[in-house]
């Protein structure tokens, strides 16, 4: 099983992903491969299972990166605009962004991260600076500080949207904010209680339809904390 799988370095790593078949896409491997994973995960960088990183969050398994990737990889083109709800320390927002850097020039397109605390929005921009501070310099990645659960209606409509953390039911504000032609991924359920990850198209008539992918366990998508 993938989730059990250990690489020896990032790019091992994503071979055996690759190998199990979680990730399909070479586009996909490839925006993996260059995201090395001890810039953001400095404790057990390429086992496949989710790591603490401070604040009381943890970063997802590298399987279930490679799912949302691959899920919203059609959505992610020149000029898309992504949400990454939840960015935590970053690497899934550093994914979108090389997903979209190989597709077009730098800058077309834009992936924005948003995280309600504080100190993982400095570990995420410290995290992007180490790996590759052009990232953020030339404004394809910009990570904001906010309620995750209310999106970021500044830079929507979004093409494509990803959740990291359980919405406890349906997220109307995010669906409202994706794109006619785009989709959200989210992991949807209570807190210990049977969660799903849930894909939500949204047509060019803007009708949206909802498909059940699989039963997951995640942290609860929260609001902002007080220090």
């Amino acid at each position: 099983m993938a989730w059990r799988s250990v690489g020896k370095d990032n790019a091992d790593l994503v071979r055996k992903l690759r190998e199990f078949n979680i990730i399909s896409k070479d586009a996909v491997e490839n925006a993996m491969k260059d995201t090395d994973r001890k810039f953001y995960c400095p404790n057990n960088s390429y086992m496949d299972a989710p790591q603490t990183i401070g604040c009381g969050v943890t970063i997802s398994a590298p399987h279930m990166h490679a799912y949302a990737l691959e899920l919203l990889s059609n959505h992610v083109r020149p000029g898309s605009r992504v949400l990454d709800v939840g960015s935590g320390s970053g690497y899934l927002t550093a994914c979108f962004a090389r997903y979209l850097k190989a597709q077009a020039d730098l800058g077309s397109g834009l992936v924005v991260g948003i995280e309600h605390q504080p100190k993982l929005v400095e570990l995420s921009l410290k995290n992007i600076r180490s790996d590759d501070a052009s990232l953020l310099e030339s404004g394809v990645i910009k990570i904001v500080e906010g309620d995750g659960r209310l999106g970021c209606p500044e830079h929507a409509p979004y093409d494509a949207i990803h959740v990291g953390a359980a919405a406890p039911e349906t997220p109307t504000e995010l669906i409202t904010q994706l794109n006619n032609g785009g989709r959200l991924v989210v992991p949807v359920g209570p807190a210990l209680g049977s969660q799903y990850l849930e894909q939500y198209d949204k047509d060019a008539s803007g009708t949206v339809t909802k498909t059940r992918l699989m039963g997951v366990m995640y942290v609860p998508l929260t609001d902002l904390k007080t220090p």
